[in-house]
């Protein structure tokens, strides 16, 4: 390989002989796989002028370039998953060579072994919780009150009610958790989204991600309805291959999924 060109890396699966079909990654080039002791790793071939170091870190900044990588990313994973077990890495994974992407293999090959052991028959779903504002009840000024006192009346009303909807809200959003890993493997509550990220005007109180067994899919979806009360939107998302309950910490030990 040249010098000037690097190795993609998308996800990590056990080397079982199926492969999806002309799969295309990022910048256009062909996915292919590299096996190593019965493992296998989804690849492809880059520019190092457009995924080396130096080069990425201007990248990041490019929110057009990012969302582009971000989904040819996630569409390889995906792929990949739908034929077996796999463990998705980290998007821009870039290593120098194809011996670099085998030698990860060869250190780590128990942990990942465990990782795919662990996900095997399993998906991951999202479950987001938006806090919806309540009506607050108008407050009536005393008839003497200066109209100063009177505004600042209405706007200590306004905050009190919209804190009790927040701890309504976020009790609701601990007992939605609580719920749904009586179904989950395993769960993990993500840092919650800024409206400018997650599309809405509702603040986000719940970004739980959850490992569940496929085939209690259909019971761990009857649970949102279940659970669905006025005050709190809840949206399932998914299932999707288990990004957040196969990285490798930098210890080499599979992360495990926390609850709050």
């Amino acid at each position: 390989m040249a010098t000037d060109q690097g190795v993609y890396l998308y996800a990590v699966t056990r080397d079982e002989g199926e492969e999806p079909d002309g799969l295309t990654g990022v910048a256009g080039a062909p996915v292919r796989r590299l096996t190593h002791r019965v493992l296998a790793a989804f690849v492809s071939t880059v520019s190092l002028a457009e995924f080396g170091e130096e080069a990425l870190r201007r990248s990041m900044e490019d929110l057009t370039w990012l969302e582009e990588t971000a989904r040819t990313h996630h569409r390889v994973v995906e792929a990949v998953a739908a034929l077996r077990p796999t463990a998705p890495v980290r998007l821009v994974t870039v290593y120098t060579g194809e011996a670099q992407v085998r030698d990860l293999l060869d250190e780590r090959h128990e942990q990942f072994d465990a990782v795919l052991a662990r996900v095997a028959g399993r998906r991951e779903w999202g479950v987001k919780a938006y806090a919806v504002p309540g009506r607050a009840e108008p407050v009536a000024d005393p008839q003497d009150a200066a109209p100063g006192a009177a505004y600042l009346n209405r706007r200590r009303a306004a905050l009190r009610g919209r804190e009790a909807d927040w701890r309504r809200a976020g009790e609701h959003a601990r007992a939605v958790h609580e719920a749904l890993m009586d179904v989950a493997v395993v769960g993990r509550c993500h840092r919650a989204q800024d409206p400018q990220l997650s599309g809405r005007r509702e603040q986000m109180v719940l970004n739980g991600a959850y490992l569940v067994d496929d085939e209690r899919a259909a019971e761990f979806a009857q649970v949102i309805e279940d659970v669905a009360e006025r005050g709190v939107t809840v949206e399932l998302v998914g299932p999707w291959a288990p990004y957040s309950f196969a990285a490798l910490d930098q210890d080499g030990e599979a992360a495990r999924g926390d609850a709050p």
